[in-house]
């Protein structure tokens, strides 16, 4: 214990302290917007074998959208799989009435790819990670 009575714990991943931090997130934004449902979705693409060839993670939050996570199995990458995702979420998020989805991308990843999906940027932060940058890109979705 420290002279104010409590512990302060630095480690690594927590995955209980993680899911503790997001529900109680859940709970506070959930206060803050009542009548804005926030809820996530997913978009699988899956091979003849069952195995997972592109899968996207995203949420919605009353009428607004955003993509968490994109990834494209290398061999399948440059055969229109993202833009199947990106689709897909784009609808899901139509369907919950959102006007518009969020996705950040560094500039190792794919920012000119969501540009070309009709993504405008909307903010960069410089040096993040190192000499990279992190891209902020905004679609509207009416």
């Amino acid at each position: 214990m420290n002279d104010n009575g409590v512990d302060i714990i630095t480690a690594g991943a927590d995955s209980e302290l993680d899911a503790r931090l997001s529900k109680e997130l859940d709970a506070f934004n959930q206060a803050a917007t009542a009548g804005h449902e926030q809820s996530e979705f997913t978009v699988r693409i899956t091979d003849a074998d069952g195995g997972l060839v592109a899968g996207l993670s995203g949420w919605s939050w009353g009428d607004r959208a955003g993509i968490g996570m994109t990834w494209v199995r290398e061999d399948s990458r440059g055969d229109g799989r993202g833009a199947e995702l990106l689709a897909a979420a784009e609808e899901e998020a139509r369907r919950r009435g959102c006007v518009s989805i969020l996705v950040s991308s560094f500039t190792f990843q794919a920012p000119a790819f969501y540009a070309r999906h009709g993504y405008r940027e909307v903010a960069r932060v410089p040096g993040f990670p190192a000499a990279h940058e992190d891209v902020w890109l905004l679609k509207s979705l009416t």
